[in-house]
């Protein structure tokens, strides 16, 4: 099982690398990385946390269903984005136990790499649109409390600050 990083952390914050090529390694990242989210009750989990710096994500909105739906994107970028916008409640397996309505775009439209290294195209208005973004922003570099207000973010820092080093002190 991989390790997820907690906030805060350096590599959370850092614009991941573009991959070449998927080869057999990242199929087998992937793989890990599907498993850790299930385990961690997620329904999203970017490569920077669990401590790899590259373009890679995965995300099942499903994962609290009884049929699974896992989609691997690598190299994810957003080609059409729509106007109106949702406010949801998201949270965050960087984040436990913290949670916060953001508002995002309804619909996107994005396009990636699969694990065979094929070009694909996903159109989403529904929670898989949410994952998406979420976990999009946490491959360049950006967080969830970051659409926060300044005090809600400190707040959500301060805490998780806290946290690990109760963490820390546990093991």
């Amino acid at each position: 099982m991989l390790k997820i990083v907690f906030a805060p952390d350096p590599i959370l914050r850092q614009t991941c690398e573009q991959l070449e090529q998927v080869d057999e390694h990242h199929r087998q990242l992937i793989k890990e990385m599907f498993e850790t989210m299930y385990e961690a009750n997620g329904v999203g989990l970017a490569a920077p946390q669990v401590g790899i710096n590259k373009r890679i994500f995965v995300i099942d909105a499903g994962a609290r269903e009884e049929i699974k739906k896992p989609i691997a994107m690598i190299n994810p970028i957003i080609t059409s984005i729509k106007k109106s916008l949702s406010v949801y409640e998201e949270g965050c397996l960087s984040f436990p136990g913290h949670y916060a309505e953001l508002e995002r775009p309804d619909e996107i439209t994005v396009e990636y790499l699969d694990i065979d290294n094929k070009k694909q195209k996903l159109t989403s208005n529904d929670f898989t649109s949410r994952i998406i973004q979420h976990e999009l922003d946490h491959i360049n570099g950006i967080l969830f409390i970051d659409h926060l207000s300044r005090l809600k973010r400190d707040i959500i820092i301060r805490k998780m600050k806290k946290y690990k080093k109760e963490l820390n002190q546990s093991e």
